[in-house]
């Protein structure tokens, strides 16, 4: 999943509408910060408001993920085919099941610990599957401590082994609070699994490294929870 892509898809949108940033912020009850944010990919629109957006502008949702339009056009094809290939087409169309597999199904991750709230989403089809994790929110009380470094992680655990698939990290000149950081991670993994049905609860988690002025670490582990099982049919 290419934010910057698909942010200059959503830009391309906009503009074929002729719509200004604050005119499609009107129009989904955001701030014209957010569209900004998404067409410059350091965001993107949640799973329910990209819904809303693919019916409005009649763009698919495989479009929005994949930040192109698909050619909808048939190719031209020649006047006269070789006899024996358009049997053989015949055939196939007669006797296997030919499916697509564009429609993408959704499945909610959200935090299973008490510390932090979560919104993520993985979208996933026949082909591929991705995963987008953004609204990270700290709710274990009040941390204002500033921190030099934060880095966050995405790991799946399979069989004892930890995988680190995908991390964010705050290294700037400036220190900075743990809920300050939260608000700018978003973490977006294309072609996680080619399918979601071996997911489990709790094998994806994220953890949190927040390195302290005086050099120690403090580390939360937060579990991610999916709302069902996994499955296409």
């Amino acid at each position: 999943m290419d934010q910057e892509k698909i942010g200059k898809f959503i830009k391309d949108i906009r503009k074929k509408n002729n719509l200004t940033q604050k005119q499609l912020a009107d129009k989904y009850n955001v701030t014209y910060q957010a569209v900004s944010k998404w067409e410059n990919g350091r965001n993107m629109p949640d799973t329910a408001l990209l819904r809303k957006m693919s019916v409005d502008f009649g763009v698919s949702l495989e479009e929005f993920f994949d930040g192109e339009y698909k050619d909808k056009k048939k190719k031209n094809i020649a006047m006269f085919l070789l006899g024996g290939i358009l049997v053989l087409i015949i055939i196939f169309m007669l006797f296997f099941k030919i499916y697509d597999g564009n429609d993408f199904v959704f499945k909610t991750l959200s935090a299973s610990c008490d510390d932090f709230t979560i919104s993520g989403t993985i979208a996933y089809n026949d082909n591929k599957s991705s995963i987008y994790i953004t609204n990270i929110s700290y709710c274990g009380g009040d941390d204002l401590e500033e921190y030099k470094m934060i880095e966050c992680v995405l790991y799946e655990s399979h069989d004892d082994i930890d995988r680190k698939i995908s991390s964010y990290t705050y290294d700037g000149l400036d220190s900075i609070k743990l809920e300050d950081f939260l608000q700018e991670i978003t973490l977006a993994v294309d072609d996680y699994e080619k399918s979601c049905k071996d997911y489990t609860d709790n094998s994806l988690y994220l953890s949190i490294f927040a390195t302290r002025q005086d050099g120690k670490v403090i580390t939360y582990r937060v579990p991610l929870k999916l709302d069902s099982s996994c499955s296409v049919s």
